[in-house]
């Protein structure tokens, strides 16, 4: 008797069953595959077009699909940065009634790219340095809230810009077990010990193969995440004490981890016997301070540097207006409405794909830089920006998935000479970017 396909998914999309199930992925039709940059699997992975998106389609057991769609979606509730699970099918069938593996359907996560496609044709120290913190940083997220991977690796991983850093995103979880006890620290210590040498084994095949920078030391890289995560993990744990009088450790203490991007909970406090010494241990809730805030002030949702770098803009813009609200907000939406929204529109349809907005907000700001530095002059936003177009963002591939036919540009012409907005719906006075 054949056995009948069995869906379940997160959100209900009729299009799930106009996909090919019956084939094996393999041999799936071009017209179905979607043309992107995949990373190191050990399943069968493709990307396909589901209703206007893409996701990715790995083929595995039933039972491992289903459990990493549980840990996915345990992970999403756990605001950890990871793929958004989509569905798992079960029961698959050929049309000779062959037993087909089942498949785990997670979404693309837009703007980001395995480790390989994040450089052109070789690795440079500094990038391959940005990549490991940024893995370290996710392996602290993961281990704050109990999470022991298992398999930490490169390739495991999604990667998007952050801000001249990179933001990492869990793509595997079919090894991870989430402990609601917490992680011992021989678990912390062997994911660690684990992605050291996955690390190194990756970047020694990227030499092997001639793309790694020459004199560069894989095994330094790979050392790199074991002293990048001790020194985020202490910094989220480390107990602390001081005297009595030093009590302004206190808030030192807490704007550290708020630069790091950490909120903290709770804070426990104990003074010893004689009250000469105060111990303090903070108690984390995860990463994300900035983005929480801006998210707040703006509604932007953004990867937690750009957030930090759009503050950092938003409080300049507060301290140069004449304005006297008393609301922090009421100058946030003023930023928000005059000037970010103004840069984000000017860019040009077809380009929109290069970059997310807050990235190119945040290279706009690194290229007024450098503009004004190169000419001894604070350079107007809106000169900047059609340099910034020109010469910078249309020379870029498209790192965001673009899905049908090339659209238009939307009446925002951008030349050489001066940037124009012609969108009446949308009319901008350059004069406030300057």
């Amino acid at each position: 008797m054949q056995e009948s396909l069995r869906i379940t998914a997160s959100s209900i999309d009729p299009g799930l069953l106009s996909l090919p199930w019956s084939t094996p992925l393999g041999k799936w039709p071009s017209e179905r595959i979607v043309s992107l940059p995949k990373g190191l699997s050990r399943h069968l992975v493709r990307f396909a077009d589901l209703s206007g998106r893409v996701v990715a389609v790995k083929e595995t057991t039933a039972e491992m699909a289903q459990r990493e769609y549980e840990m996915l979606g345990n992970l999403g509730r756990l605001d950890v940065p990871c793929v958004s699970r989509v569905a798992v099918i079960a029961g698959r069938t050929d049309d000779d009634g062959k037993a087909l593996p089942a498949a785990l359907v997670t979404s693309h996560l837009r703007f980001s790219m395995p480790y390989r496609a994040l450089f052109t044709r070789v690795l440079r120290p500094d990038t391959a340095t940005r990549l490991v913190d940024a893995l370290a940083l996710l392996l602290v997220r993961l281990h704050n809230v109990g999470f022991y991977w298992g398999d930490v690796s490169l390739s495991n991983t999604l990667f998007r810009r952050d801000a001249g850093a990179f933001a990492a995103y869990l793509v595997d979880a079919e090894t991870g077990e989430l402990h609601e006890e917490g992680l011992t620290d021989g678990q912390r210590a062997y994911d660690l010990d684990l992605a050291r040498t996955n690390i190194a084994g990756e970047i020694m095949d990227l030499a092997a193969g001639g793309r790694l920078e020459r004199g560069v030391d894989a095994l330094e890289i790979a050392d790199g995440i074991v002293s990048s995560y001790r020194s985020l993990w202490a910094a989220l744990t480390d107990e602390e004490s001081f005297s009595t009088g030093e009590t302004w450790r206190i808030t030192e203490r807490v704007e550290k981890l708020n630069a790091l991007g950490f909120d903290i909970d709770e804070m426990s406090m104990e003074t010893t016997a004689d009250g000469t010494t105060v111990r303090i241990q903070p108690k984390v809730v995860d990463a994300g301070h900035h983005q929480r805030r801006l998210i707040r002030l703006t509604g932007l949702d953004v990867e937690e540097n750009q957030a930090r770098r759009l503050l950092n803009d938003l409080d300049e813009f507060r301290v140069r207006s004449t304005k006297a609200w008393a609301e922090e907000e009421m100058y946030a939406h003023e930023w928000l409405t005059r000037v970010f929204e103004p840069v984000v529109r000017a860019i040009p349809y077809d380009l929109r794909a290069k970059l997310e907005p807050a990235e190119v907000y945040h290279q706009v700001l690194e290229h007024r830089w450098y503009l004004s530095q190169a000419q001894s002059r604070s350079v107007p936003l809106a000169e900047v920006l059609t340099s910034y177009i020109n010469d910078v963002l249309r020379h870029r591939r498209d790192e965001a998935t673009i899905m049908g036919p090339p659209t238009e540009s939307m009446g925002i012409p951008v030349d050489t000479g001066s940037v124009e907005v012609s969108d009446d719906t949308a009319a901008i006075d350059w004069r406030d970017l300057v």
